[in-house]
């Protein structure tokens, strides 16, 4: 396909969308309609609103659209998979927008599953953001692990991390000593340092004996606990010294750099905006 195009990065409680022409963003705007926020039904209507507003041009759309508690289930392809294999199965639930499929791995007893960030990935190598043989790391509520061979997604892990942290705080016993802000401060690197010992459970209930004997300043138990879930997730895919390609920015970005730092390896950040940009614009040139 060629020519002017739509494409939304729609995911489960944000939407972005690009006019995208010879590769080139020419406007965009983001939202808080993510899918949880469309009702019932709601999604012809959402998405010819959205094609309107950009001159109803061609749409394609990637994320959480595409899952069962999207729009329409656009299925998955099995890893190994590269932007061919993406662009070759595009669902169209309406004429004139297609949808991209997720990415699956299930061999060896293992399953796991993205949509959305397959998007970004391939696109950082595509766009040369990220070597052809290299391993990706995209910071979120649920971590995105990928290695790349020959340009291609051959392999990945997804890792609870963010919403571990998340539900520590809300529902666990220590969830009261876990006040502060979090940031690449001495008490996160703390953190990193002590997953160090292979023991993340021990380490968590340490948190509470800290609190009651006073061993920790009050307000510093945010920024640990980060850095205990961040250092154990990065360990156990970090080699001593290999290079991790990080899509992010931010706060999670300097989390993160530090994180992989501090477990051996190092962090080259990756514009991740760019990653999504160049990928969806090879996805929709390789459409039939």
């Amino acid at each position: 396909m060629s020519g002017p195009f739509i494409a939304v990065d729609w995911g489960t409680t944000n939407r972005r969308a690009y006019v995208i022409d010879k590769s080139e963003v020419v406007a965009s705007e983001q939202d808080d309609g993510g899918v949880l926020s469309v009702p019932a039904g709601g999604f012809p209507a959402s998405v010819a609103d959205l094609r309107a507003r950009h001159g109803g041009l061609p749409m394609l759309l990637a994320g959480m659209v595409g899952s069962n508690r999207g729009w329409h289930d656009a299925g998955y392809v099995a890893a190994p998979a590269g932007i061919a294999e993406l662009a070759g199965n595009l669902v169209s639930p309406v004429e004139g927008v297609d949808i991209v499929p997720g990415v699956c791995r299930d061999s060896g007893g293992r399953q796991d599953v993205m949509r959305g960030e397959e998007v970004q990935l391939l696109g950082a190598v595509a766009a040369g953001l990220a070597p052809a043989d290299a391993l990706l790391c995209q910071p979120g509520t649920h971590v995105k692990w990928a290695v790349m061979q020959g340009g291609v997604l051959a392999d990945f892990t997804s890792s609870m991390t963010g919403e571990m942290f998340a539900m520590l705080k809300a529902h666990s016993l220590i969830g009261s000593e876990m006040t502060g802000g979090v940031d690449a401060d001495e008490e996160f690197r703390k953190g990193v340092e002590a997953s160090a010992d292979g023991d993340l459970l021990a380490a968590l209930f340490g948190v509470r004996a800290a609190s009651v004997l006073g061993a920790r300043a009050p307000g510093a138990a945010a920024a640990y606990v980060s850095g205990l879930l961040l250092g154990t997730d990065c360990r156990a895919r970090i080699k001593p010294g290999e290079t991790v390609y990080l899509l992010a920015d931010g706060l999670l970005a300097r989390l993160y750099s530090a994180a992989i730092s501090i477990a051996g390896g190092e962090a080259v950040i990756v514009d991740s905006h760019a990653a999504f940009i160049a990928g969806i614009t090879r996805i929709r040139d390789m459409t039939p």
